[in-house]
């Protein structure tokens, strides 16, 4: 028995390491062991700690209507512990075994975090009971006695590291110090506070810090320019457990325990560690459209599945494409206090070469060359923004950074991306940490079209400097209209300002090619083309109209192709190919009209049913090419939802969730996912089959947990048709 004991013990010390004294202190999870009697030399023999003044017990005023949570807006977090944000002042309660006499007795309280806590590393942060509390530093004070009890009110650091610290209380004695014993419920979490003005994450208005750090719900917007779609997303920051599921990202990127309190750091490896990519984080990506052994990405309603099944099984969890890397940073983000948004870039240029320019290569009859194209532009793509201070960047680009947890590029040797000021993206200060040229090139490209002609010879046919990144939104604050926030990120197309930040871009290293000497378009002739809304299953038509301005007659051979692509601008297969001649009198227009049939796109189809149509015509008596590319989305149908009976805190209700499949066909193998925070956990019920034309219903029934104003959010999914969701607001009255 001793023998395995002590082989267990060998196992439990870390290794030797030559280069540091004690092993990186970087797991919140890890304890030490604290000694109850710290002995200051040999204790006589008649010493009996009980003669002294002993803790026996410790109020920590941690429900969610005490002054604690009230004070410090945690009041939602689901957690029976003590959940206070930085900066300021929370209060506690020691009762004695006997009065305290502050002129004998002397006590201290003590937080650790981590199993190696050191006082210069903020790790281990002894409080002695003083008269005044400073702002911003940390401290104790009095505030009332009574009998055998005393109330303190202490100060936290603005500056103090963000995670869970366990509470000692320390009394001297002349021949030691006796500690309280170790106690799990007094255990206190201390998070990032935009109420604070001393924090680097403070936000000076109130209606932004409800949105921005206490909203559990948000909007997702996709779909693409010419159509765009939302759908609701629930953060569920405050969710049972979601707290130490967040935490424990940061134990598993080994962010030093020290490093915890800058929300810069956290940011950065937290972009790394949201997807699966090189440190098995926490969702694995998938654009394939094959979801086996996983969850389509378009089926999941919100974050907290994906958190708890990762806090749980500490592996990656299968799929996520960009709005849900995007959703579970801003769980993330918002969870630990930081105020965060989720963003959506309507055109997002994927530049693989990073030269601010997408090259899009034609073949001597003018179709794309899908060999030799290697850049493309995605529908949309969604990131996040965190705000805070940048104090290791000139004054002025603190506010709004970007921070990506979808894997596209690697940075420093990972893939992540950011913190990057929005502010510097703007200006074209690119040369400021971290990223900015990435992201500078997702909102900036242009999008060149060249041709190589029989001889070899590359011809520039046309360069659209205003497709990429022409619609930046989020939700807007306290409601859930769409807000647009292009002109953070860009000035106006073509204003002297535009070429100013173009020119300082590139002046700080990014690519940018001069193409103007080469490039001479036909400008006496438009050519645009419109697609009618269409919904999935049924026919539409392409119409493309020719404005000729000149004075001559011309005659245009043109091509439609149409492509099923991903999200991503990906395609995936050609079901359209068609080519016309068309006669351009002079100072006139004319129409042509293309027919889609349902059945050339229905069996290739994607799950965001996405189209993209590429229009090119040659001008037969010059020689010159007019190109144009669109994407577009079908209407999907939604799901409706449904409460019956009256909803109250605590009492019984019951949600119908309804759907009628619009296709030709049956679907098979459906999944419905229903869930609304603080209302009901995630719900899933298979179906084997739902016939064409035919209604499913379903029926659910929960106890809502807290009242006021609340989300439900649903979603179905199966092999033939996705990204179908529904949603419903309710207003759960108090009990």
């Amino acid at each position: 028995m001793s023998e395995t004991m002590s082989t267990n013990e060998e196992k439990k010390k870390p290794p030797l390491n030559g280069r540091r004294a004690i092993p990186s202190n970087n797991s919140n999870e890890e304890e030490n062991e604290v000694p109850e009697i710290e002995a200051f030399g040999l204790i006589p023999r008649g010493f009996n700690p009980k003669d002294y003044l002993r803790a026996v017990d410790i109020h920590m005023f941690k429900e969610p209507h005490e002054i604690n949570k009230q004070q410090h807006h945690t009041d939602k977090y689901y957690s029976p512990k003590l959940i206070v944000r930085r900066g300021q002042i929370f209060q506690i309660q020691i009762d004695f075994n006997r009065p305290y006499k502050p002129e004998t007795d002397q006590f201290w309280l003590e937080y650790l975090i981590g199993r190696y806590p050191q006082q210069n590393k903020g790790t281990y942060i002894p409080i002695l009971v003083g008269n005044v509390l400073k702002p911003g530093e940390w401290g104790a004070k009095i505030t009332h006695k009574e009998n055998n009890s005393v109330r303190l009110s202490i100060m936290s650091s603005a500056t103090c590291i963000i995670g869970k610290f366990r509470l000692y209380v320390a009394i001297w004695t002349p021949f030691g110090i006796i500690r309280t014993q170790r106690n799990s419920a007094t255990d206190t979490y201390i998070l990032f506070n935009p109420w604070c003005q001393q924090d680097a994450v403070y936000l000076d208005d109130e209606k932004e810090r409800e949105e921005y750090v206490l909203n559990d719900v948000g909007i997702v917007f996709h779909g693409n320019i010419n159509d765009i779609k939302l759908r609701s997303w629930s953060y569920g920051q405050f969710e049972e457990n979601i707290l130490d599921a967040c935490l424990f990202l940061m134990d598993k990127a080994e962010l030093e325990l020290s490093g915890r309190g800058n929300p810069i750091k956290i940011c950065r490896v937290a972009s790394a560690v949201i997807n699966s990519r090189d440190d098995n984080g926490v969702i694995a990506g998938s654009w394939d459209n094959t979801y086996t052994y996983g969850v389509a990405p378009s089926a999941w309603t919100g974050s907290v599945d994906i958190l708890l099944e990762y806090y749980s099984s500490k592996q990656p969890v299968r799929y996520g494409q960009c709005w849900v890397f995007a959703g579970v940073f801003n769980t993330f983000l918002r969870c630990l206090g930081i105020p965060a948004r989720l963003i959506t870039n309507y055109s997002s240029a994927h530049d693989n070469n990073a030269n601010l320019q997408l090259d899009f290569f034609l073949d001597d009859e003018g179709k794309l060359d899908t060999k030799l194209t290697k850049d493309s532009v995605w529908n949309y793509h969604c990131w996040n923004e965190a705000w805070m201070t940048r104090p290791d960047l000139p004054v002025g680009f603190g506010g709004w950074q970007v921070v990506d947890g979808t894997p596209q590029e690697t940075s420093d040797g990972m893939y992540r991306c950011g913190p990057a000021s929005v502010q510097a993206i703007k200006h074209g200060h690119v040369c400021f940490q971290f990223d900015a040229p990435f992201v500078y090139a997702e909102v900036n490209s242009d999008i060149v079209f060249s041709r190589r002609q029989k001889n070899g010879i590359q011809v520039i046919e046309k360069i659209d400097t205003t497709h990429v990144g022409q619609l930046i939104v989020t939700k807007e604050v306290g409601g859930d209209g769409m807000m647009e926030i292009t002109e953070e990120y860009k000035f106006q197309e073509g204003s002297e300002e535009e070429r100013l930040a173009l020119e300082t871009a590139v002046m700080y290293g990014v690519k940018k090619q001069s193409t103007q000497d080469v490039y001479q378009p036909q400008t006496d002739v438009d050519m645009d083309f419109q697609v009618q809304k269409a919904v999935l299953g049924s026919d539409f038509k392409v119409t493309i109209t020719f404005r000729n301005r000149s004075r001559n007659y011309y005659t245009a051979t043109a091509y439609l192709s149409g492509n099923i692509v991903f999200y991503t601008g990906v395609a995936k297969s050609e079901f359209k190919k068609h080519s016309f001649s068309a006669k351009l009198e002079p100072s006139s227009s004319s129409a042509f009209d293309v027919v889609i049939k349902a059945s050339e796109y229905m069996s290739d189809l994607l799950d965001q049913a996405s189209f993209h149509f590429f229009v090119t015509a040659q001008i037969n008596e010059t020689g010159k090419i007019l190109a144009m590319q669109k994407a577009t989305v079908l209407e999907v149908p939604a799901l409706r939802i449904k409460t019956q009976g009256e909803l109250v805190a605590g009492k019984v209700m019951s949600v119908t969730v309804e759907f009628t499949n619009p296709l030709k066909q049956t679907l098979e193998n459906v999944t419905l996912r229903l869930e609304g925070p603080g209302v009901l956990r995630t719900m899933k019920k298979e179906f084997r089959q739902i016939p064409a034309n035919s209604t499913l219903i379903w029926e659910v029934k929960t106890i809502p947990r807290q009242p006021g104003l609340r989300k439900l959010i649903a979603s179905l999914d199966s092999n033939a048709l996705r990204h179908v969701y529904g949603e419903l607001n309710i207003q759960v009255q108090k009990p």
